[in-house]
């Protein structure tokens, strides 16, 4: 794999970025692509390793090393073979996942060293759009089997993608007024442009998946109906249920979940830029605005760093992230997350380092927030805080309080789970976080109902919401083929059944000292 030795004579050069001056007044896509050239280099570092780790980071079992290779050779249209045999949707994935695979890389054994899978599976999927090579891939033949895939987030796609392709009829029920889910309508276009999300929700289409917008099973459609109309329910709701804090003056105005004020952004870059959705949005939604104010972000992860590069954009006075855990470590602490463990350590995300080129904000670890003050207008006006204690429960620390303005507060803690009333129409079993318990794997308490994603795993990362899709198909396909008296093979499930050689095998190049014949 990759070049002989590569990785010690090629230098690694990680993923290029728009100035964070110039991108913040915009909303296009801040990642720059490599040449075609420097690519090939960085596909050439991937060293033949005996065990390739990077396969065990990847929650979807990329063929990581085959497709650094092909790149490295030039044979382009080989790569994204390989990684279409693995993953439905690499172009989400290569802009929104934070690579665990390179984690995980051999390489990084020494740390900051290992190879750029990330910036490369990007690249990949990104020249097949533009040959022309990602095409829709209709059934041979149906089943005459039915399918509800409830949600439409990756987790969802992933699944009526797999299911459609296997032959069976799917109907992708969606109660926002497009589809894609978080992805859509929670991550901003400076992560992923819309227009990435739309191309592939049209291939899903073209290969004969029925798409209901702005229709919310167990509202708009009786639960009872669903049961009787389709063979299979597959639950990809998603964990929607954001943490809240509890805390004296949550209920002014001016203090509102993230996700509230991201679904508001996404639309509003929306209807000024396109694409435009399928059906109308919802007309009672909350008017959010960071626009002139001092805004306050409560969470350090993913989503508050979307929160405080949307506020950048729209001209806030002043951003501060909180965060209650205290501040990680520069590099990896090899005592509790060793390699090829996903590190514990600091990370910058994009949103903080705009916001400190521009001087407009900080992000303070170890805060406690206590108190929302309201301001003269009776909306919130300020935080009190104070510094927290460095284990749980993070309580704050007698005599460190302070006062700190805000106008506008986001809270970006994490979510708790999916939304209970659909889970109790259907009347499937819970887990102790509320998510749907699987008796089997991806299987419910109620005959014939699935889940996947989130909604049933919890939150965690779009690699595994693709991966819980596919793996759900797999399941729903087994039983539908019981239901028709065939045995549960998978032959006819498409993307498992070839994943293991891919389209056309592994690369037959010999390796140094073996000889090709």
């Amino acid at each position: 794999m990759g070049k002989l030795g590569g990785f010690l004579q090629i230098e690694r050069h990680g993923i290029r970025y728009r100035d964070p001056v110039q991108r913040v007044h915009d909303y296009k896509e801040f990642v720059a692509e490599r040449p075609e050239g420097e690519l090939r280099d960085q596909g050439a570092r991937c060293m033949e390793c005996g065990v390739p780790f990077c396969h065990n980071g990847c929650p979807l079992g990329n063929l990581i090393p085959d497709w650094n290779d092909l790149v490295y050779r030039g044979r382009w249209r080989e790569a994204i073979d390989q990684l279409h045999a693995t993953n439905n949707f690499p172009d989400f994935t290569g802009r929104l996942c934070p690579a665990p695979c390179e984690a995980a890389c051999v390489l990084e054994i020494r740390e900051g060293e290992s190879v750029t899978i990330k910036q490369i599976e990007h690249a990949i999927i990104d020249r097949a759009f533009s040959e022309g090579w990602v095409t829709a891939q209709p059934p041979r033949k149906e089943t005459g089997r039915s399918v509800a895939v409830i949600g439409s987030g990756p987790a969802g796609m992933a699944a009526a993608q797999q299911l459609r392709r296997a032959g069976h009829a799917v109907v992708l029920f969606e109660r926002d007024e497009a589809a894609g889910g978080l992805v859509r309508f929670g991550v901003p276009d400076f992560k992923i442009e819309k227009q990435i999300v739309e191309r592939r929700v049209q291939q899903l289409v073209d290969e004969g998946v029925e798409l209901r917008c702005g229709v919310e099973v167990g509202r708009d459609i009786d639960v009872r109906e669903l049961r009787e109309r389709f063979d299979a329910i597959v639950l990809a709701t998603g964990a929607r249920v954001p943490r809240d804090l509890p805390v004296p003056g949550r209920e002014l105005p001016g203090v509102h979940f993230a996700m509230d004020y991201l679904y508001q952004r996404n639309r509003f870059v929306a209807a000024e830029h396109g694409p435009q959705p399928t059906v109308p949005a919802p007309g009672h939604l909350p008017q959010i605005t960071a626009a002139g104010k001092h805004v306050v972000v409560i969470g350090g992860g993913d989503t508050g760093a979307d929160c405080v590069g949307n506020s950048l954009r729209e001209g806030a006075a002043s951003i501060v992230q909180l965060e209650l855990l205290p501040l990680p470590p520069e590099h990896r602490p090899d005592d509790r997350t060793p390699w090829p463990l996903w590190p514990l350590k600091y990370r910058r995300s994009y949103a903080m380092e705009e916001a400190l080129q521009v001087g407009l904000g900080e992000q303070d670890y170890s805060v406690a927030t206590t108190t929302f003050l309201p301001g003269p207008d009776g909306a919130v006006g300020s935080l009190r805080i104070a510094q927290a204690q460095s284990a749980p429960p993070f309580a704050a620390v007698p005599g460190t309080e302070r006062e700190l303005p805000a106008q506008l507060v986001l809270l970006a803690m994490g979510f708790l789970g999916p939304d209970q009333h659909l889970l109790e129409q259907l009347g499937v079993e819970r887990d102790q976080r509320s998510n749907v318990k699987a008796v089997k794997p991806y299987t419910t308490s109620v005959n014939g109902v699935f889940a996947a994603g989130d909604a049933r795993r919890g939150q965690s990362l779009i690699v595994w919401a693709i991966n819980e899709g596919r793996q759900c198909a797999r399941m729903v396909d087994r039983y539908l083929k019981g239901l028709s008296g065939h045995g549960p093979q998978d032959e006819g499930l498409a993307g498992h059944a070839d994943a293991d050689e891919g389209p056309e095998g592994p690369p037959q190049h010999a390796a140094p000292g073996i000889s090709a014949g």
